[in-house]
């Protein structure tokens, strides 16, 4: 069952961050993409092996890890170079992130929360995820506070918006909002609001406890065998 799975999505300056640091902090199971992108590709990963073979070496620092400027350079103008490193990462993100999400799962979590930032835009996952989270916030407050955070103009900041899915086509395909256009402690509410209906949520309840019978059952049938073959 995918019922548990609850995904966590933003945009630029929405406040994504600091909505998952409050979910953290409630003790919530939450699994990061960026972070997972970030490990794949360390050294000791296949997906590095790889990497270096089709980019060269060139792309390499002194100590041996990638360096992701210079190969963002490479994929940023060639869309063919872009499609191959995603080929290469994505299914190995893809795999660490299901074996988090079974870590969590035999834990007994009640739901886990993936954090994918550009979910919305691909949407290859959203058919997997019970719930859909968008942090939000209005237009003109996205570009002031990206202004003041980055230090741009408002060309600048208007520009790398643009670069993402508006936050009002998100807000379509979302299943629960959280408005960060207001105050923090608005926002806050609405984060433990929202927890609050997840925890009480049944909707899991049924799958683990299937998965708790397939478990038992197996471990009556591997007792009477060592039964059988002590006697």
């Amino acid at each position: 069952s995918t019922m548990f799975l609850v995904t966590l999505s933003g945009g630029i300056a929405s406040g994504k961050s600091s909505v998952v640091a409050v979910l953290q902090e409630l003790g919530c199971a939450v699994i990061d993409a960026d972070v997972i992108a970030r490990e794949v590709v360390q050294p000791h990963f296949k997906a590095y092996q790889q990497i270096v073979r089709y980019f060269g070496t060139k792309i390499l620092l002194e100590n041996g890890e990638i360096n992701r400027e210079a190969l963002g350079c490479i994929i940023f103008n060639q869309p063919e170079k872009r499609q191959l490193l995603n080929s290469i990462t994505h299914p190995e993100i893809q795999k660490e992130m299901l074996k988090q999400v079974l870590k969590y799962f035999v834990l007994g979590y009640r739901y886990v929360i993936l954090d994918i930032p550009l979910l919305f835009e691909t949407k290859k996952l959203l058919k997997f995820m019970k719930y859909r989270v968008l942090v939000y916030c209005d237009p003109p407050t996205q570009r002031a506070r990206l202004m003041k955070r980055n230090g741009l103009s408002q060309g600048e900041a208007e520009a790398r918006i643009a670069s993402q899915l508006p936050l009002d086509e998100k807000r379509k395909l979302a299943s629960h909002i959280i408005d960060n256009s207001g105050d923090w402690e608005s926002t806050r509410q609405q984060v433990l609001k929202l927890h609050a209906q997840l925890e009480d949520s049944l909707d899991f309840l049924w799958a683990r406890l299937a998965v708790g019978t397939v478990v038992a059952g197996l471990g009556g049938l591997v007792y009477l065998l060592l039964l059988h073959f002590i006697s």
